[in-house]
């Protein structure tokens, strides 16, 4: 059939099962808003800033585990997704962001609204497209969401000339195909790994994204249990594995528990499944691990050896390896070592004390919103200190129920990614955690909540500072706060009946759990503005440059 290029684009879409696109409009993506003004089939969700439909996107990737796909047109808006295609890259999340141009003829004329947007995300995506032909347009199309989601996942960027999305040629629907599974380790490195794990006296597992993006839950708990050892996870893995698991430690490095770290420094074989050893988590890299051997599952061969040398390396999908150890060990047991890890779990507790009677504890809150949602809640946060407690004190039981930037560390992601993890899974509730830091970034975001009636709750935990960098200024800068007292003046019960939405505000313990009962059970958008004392910090924490297996208890 003859079809134009913006239909070529939506029909390939919906080949590729994409139900929602995120997106705003603009000069150069007219034509195609036009064939999506004709194709109920797909839901667009008009965002307020592109860098929230490049969020939302990416939250609905994680939170789903298809692919996100978001829109923009040329210039500033395709530059505005380069934060967003950024966060997605370095926590490997499967995006495919389609963005417009203009003409063929007019590029590289310093034209308005022109840039070179896949010459400055060749850094933050797998792979980018500029195409110069409508013929070729439905492969690109194609092979993007096969590189997006295949490997080592991550986000894609079609640019797409405006005469492009006008030109016409044939089309001819495809079904797209399953995704390859990658091939098994070499047979010599698996035999050693096997025969490594089986004369370990103190294993200790380390689980990371990469276990939620192969589907390697399941796998993982029956390995732990087969090898009879400790589990931490990443923060890009929480609900990886069971956290009321009592084989479960807590996380790993600068703001893990002593138990993890105390697991770490005596272990004498580390097994990271799916991780890539960054830098919040190795600390002092010439300390990390230095007392064990280390397993390395991974899918990307750059990673081995690249922050921690390793001992052996098994390249491939996680849930197939970990299928495979389970068939080839044989069950262990370590009593000794399991009672040590289980004598340090009491004596080392995440506790976080009141500052004053009756005053909120970001752990209360958690605590109580985990009793409230429970393991089926999907819980997506900002960064800050906000992002740690709800890593520490929220129960994660299953995959894809924690949905934050890692790897870059976005201020302003959680807002938007719990707008598509909540349009992904819309029968779950969807918390969004905020510091009043992240929240300026995106507060803009509650219009599209607020339009679409898409019940997120908003969970601002308000200190009036900028909780994480004040710590380190409390620690290392003799308490010169510059700048990180915010001193703002909004109010934020009129900012949230001025967007549209629910407020609802707590002040004292006591209100914790009947306020968060009352925002969740609104079953619309909601903002919980949370009062908490600005001296409240995350503890465990490693300073940087120090070893990981000696965090700071206090401050």
């Amino acid at each position: 059939m003859q079809l134009n290029g913006s239909e070529i684009i939506l029909q390939c879409l919906l080949e590729q099962k994409v139900d929602t696109i995120f997106g705003y409009p603009g000069g150069a993506v007219l034509n195609i808003y036009d064939a999506l003004y004709k194709c109920p089939q797909l839901r667009h969700v008009l965002v307020a800033h592109e860098q929230g439909a490049a969020h939302a996107a990416d939250g609905y990737a994680r939170s789903t585990g298809r692919v996100g796909v978001c829109l923009a047109t040329s210039g500033p808006g395709a530059t505005n997704l380069v934060t967003g295609l950024a966060t997605a890259y370095m926590d490997s999340s499967p995006v495919v962001a389609i963005t417009g141009n203009v003409t063929s003829a007019q590029l590289g004329l310093d034209s308005f609204q022109e840039v070179d947007i896949t010459g400055v995300t060749m850094p933050v995506t797998k792979h980018n497209f500029l195409v110069r032909r409508v013929e070729d347009l439905a492969g690109i199309i194609r092979t993007a969401f096969t590189i997006a989601n295949t490997g080592r996942k991550g986000p894609v960027l079609i640019d797409v000339p405006k005469d492009i999305t006008a030109a016409v040629c044939e089309y001819t629907p495809v079904s797209p195909e399953p995704v390859p599974e990658p091939p098994m380790p070499d047979q010599g490195w698996y035999l050693k790994a096997v025969e490594m794990v089986r004369e370990a006296k103190r294993p200790f597992i380390y689980a990371g994204g990469g276990v939620i993006s192969a589907g390697a839950a399941e796998e993982l708990s029956a390995f732990a249990k087969k090898v009879d050892a400790p589990v931490s996870c990443s923060l890009m893995c929480q609900g990886g594995f069971d956290q009321a698991d009592p084989r479960y430690v807590g996380m790993l490095g600068m703001h893990g528990t002593k138990t993890a770290s105390c697991c770490i420094r005596d272990c004498d074989l580390l097994i990271a499944v799916g991780t890539r050893f960054s830098d919040r988590v190795t600390c002092d890299t010439g300390t990390f691990g230095r007392n064990c051997r280390i397993l390395q599952i991974d899918i990307d061969p750059a990673e081995f050896n690249k922050n921690v040398r390793v001992d052996i390396r098994l390249k491939g999908n996680a849930r197939a390896i970990l299928a495979a150890l389970n068939k080839s060990i044989p069950q262990l047991r370590h009593a000794e070592w399991m009672g040590q890890v289980g004598a340090w779990q009491p004596e080392y507790p995440l506790a976080q004390p009141a500052p004053a009677e009756g005053a909120v504890t970001p752990k209360a809150v958690m605590e109580a919103l985990y009793a409230i949602g429970g393991e089926d809640m999907i819980l997506s946060t900002e960064v800050g200190q906000h992002q740690m407690w709800a890593a520490e004190y929220f129960t994660f039981r299953r995959p894809r129920q924690f949905i934050t930037s890692g790897g870059l560390g976005t201020m302003g992601f959680g807002l938007g990614a719990a707008i598509g993890a909540q349009l992904g899974n819309p029968d779950r509730l969807v918390v969004n955690v905020a510091g009043d830091g992240s929240f300026y970034m995106n507060m803009n975001e509650l219009s599209t909540a607020a339009k679409y009636n898409i019940p997120v709750v908003e969970l601002l935990m308000n200190n009036g500072v900028l909780g994480m960098v004040r710590q380190w200024q409390n620690l290392f800068y003799g308490k010169r706060y510059s700048q990180t007292t915010l001193e703002k003046k909004t109010d934020f019960q009129k900012l949230a009946e001025g967007f549209g939405i629910r407020y609802f505000e707590i002040n004292t313990a006591e209100e914790i759990a009947p306020v968060l009962q009352a925002a969740v059970g609104c079953k619309e958008p909601a903002l919980v503005n949370c009062r908490i004392n600005q001296d409240l910090n995350v503890l465990p924490m490693v300073p940087g440059g120090s070893s990981v297996e000696q965090p700071l208890l206090e401050m």
